[in-house]
C-alpha cells in the first residue's frame, strides 16, 4: 500500500467538469494498492495518516495534527503509484491490485478515516479525474505499508521521532 501525502492549503477533484470533492486546509492523499495488501495494513495506514503532526504550531514547528487545525482529507485512488518503469518506455502496472481487490481496501481506508472523526472527501475509483492540489510548504511524504515493510526509509516504530 502506497500513499503520497501532500499537506495542502486547498485541494479538489473534478470529474467531467463537476467538482466531486474539495477541501481547504488538510491532506491530499494519492493512494494505491498492490496484490498482497490486507485490511490490517489499511487500518495501520489510516491510523498513521490521522495521527501525523504536519502543521505548524505557534513556533512554526510541525507539531499539530489534522484535528487540532480543523483539517480535512481528500482521498484519490491512483493505481499508477504501482507503475514500474524499469524496462522500456511504457510503465507496467502488473503490481497494482485489480479493482475487485482494491475497491474494498479503498473504501475501508476512507471509512477508517471517517471513523476517526475526520472530514473526508473523495474522487471516484477508476474515473478519469482532474486533481487540483495547492501544496502547502511544500510538504510531501511517501508512506508505504506492505508485506514485511514499515514506512519507507524507517526502521522500528518510534525511532527517529522527536517529541
Amino acid at each position: 500500500m502506497r500513499v503520497v501525502l501532500q499537506r495542502v492549503s486547498r485541494a479538489s477533484v473534478t470529474i467531467a467538469g463537476k467538482v466531486l470533492g474539495a477541501i481547504d486546509r488538510g491532506f491530499c492523499l494519492l493512494i494505491g494498492f498492490t496484490h498482497d495488501d490486507t485490511p490490517a495494513q489499511v487500518d495501520w495506514m489510516a491510523d498513521k495518516v490521522a495521527g501525523l503532526r504536519l502543521f505548524g504550531d505557534v513556533q512554526d514547528k510541525m507539531n499539530l495534527g489534522l484535528e487540532e487545525v480543523g483539517g480535512a482529507v481528500l482521498v484519490i485512488s491512483q493505481f499508477t503509484l504501482y507503475g514500474d518503469t524499469q524496462k522500456g518506455r511504457r510503465p507496467s502496472f502488473i503490481d497494482a491490485a485489480r479493482p475487485e481487490m482494491a475497491i474494498p481496501l479503498y473504501e475501508r481506508f476512507i471509512a477508517q478515516l471517517r471513523g476517526r472523526g475526520l472530514q473526508v472527501e473523495t474522487g471516484e475509483f477508476g474515473a478519469m479525474m482532474q486533481v487540483e492540489i495547492h501544496n502547502d510548504g511544500p510538504v510531501t511524504l511517501i508512506l508505504e505499508r506492505g508485506k514485511g515493510k514499515g514506512e519507507r526509509g524507517r526502521g522500528e516504530e518510534g525511532k527517529g521521532e522527536s517529541g
